[in-house]
């Protein structure tokens, strides 16, 4: 269920329920090649998202679309910091946590994200927040309300950037791919661990990713479809809905 089909005295009703998960999708705005929207991150973690409060009986509240993706420069991206990312999830979940809601999943939908979730997490564990939000803090004390996850880790399948598996799972849940554009990118299948690790840590910096994809591709899209997209979803799927029901 999403956040826009419930009303505030039903709503009530299922917070004093103490059954309630909320989910807070968390993706970015950033080039994903030509034949990808520049919203995939965000438009991927969402669908996601939907289909797991709907296995589950989770409500979804709405996406934050910006992200950390100031490594895509000069390629387009609209970023926040670390900083303001993390602060940003703090605040919703101090809110919500003051509303009594009982588990909030954080669901991730960008790998330059990890580390403003990381700080929150580290900050939750230490019980030492940033963020003058001692309310939080203390209530959050021994007890498991937050949880995140990186949507990509609930599938066997190799992840990339505009490649296949983001090609293919955007065919699935959407239908502004442009397949006539998509473009082999980087491959480093072949490559040492040595060059892939060197690889992986200049794509991380500021401007770094084009220095490795040239066309802002990590993988070969070419061969995506909307059938295997639709397989990817159902597998994140259901091992998200294991974990988050263990």
């Amino acid at each position: 269920m999403n956040i826009d089909e419930l009303y505030d005295p039903e709503f009530r009703k299922l917070i004093k329920s103490k059954r309630l998960t909320i989910i807070i999708p968390v993706g970015s705005i950033e080039q994903h090649g030509a034949h990808l929207p520049i919203s995939t991150d965000s438009d991927i973690v969402t669908e996601i998202a939907s289909r797991l409060a709907k296995k589950c009986g989770f409500i979804v509240f709405p996406t934050i679309s910006y992200g950390v993706s100031f490594e895509h420069y000069p390629l387009f991206n609209t970023s926040i910091d670390e900083e303001i990312l993390s602060r940003m999830i703090i605040q919703i979940c101090d809110s919500l946590i003051q509303s009594v809601i009982p588990k909030i999943i954080i669901l991730n939908g960008h790998h330059g994200n990890i580390q403003a979730l990381k700080i929150f997490e580290e900050e939750l564990n230490s019980g030492k927040l940033a963020y003058n939000t001692k309310k939080l803090s203390k209530k959050i004390s021994n007890s498991n309300i937050i949880r995140f996850f990186n949507y990509w880790e609930f599938m066997k399948h190799e992840f990339d950037h505009a490649g296949f598996v983001e090609t293919s799972l955007m065919l699935a849940v959407s239908n502004k791919v442009k397949m006539k554009k998509a473009k082999k990118g980087l491959i480093t299948k072949g490559l040492s661990e040595k060059e892939k690790k060197r690889i992986s840590k200049l794509s991380a910096k500021v401007g770094g990713f084009p220095q490795v994809t040239k066309n802002g591709v990590w993988g070969d899209p070419t061969g995506a479809t909307k059938k295997d997209g639709q397989k990817l979803i159902v597998e994140i799927v259901r091992n998200l809905a294991k974990e988050c029901q263990s």
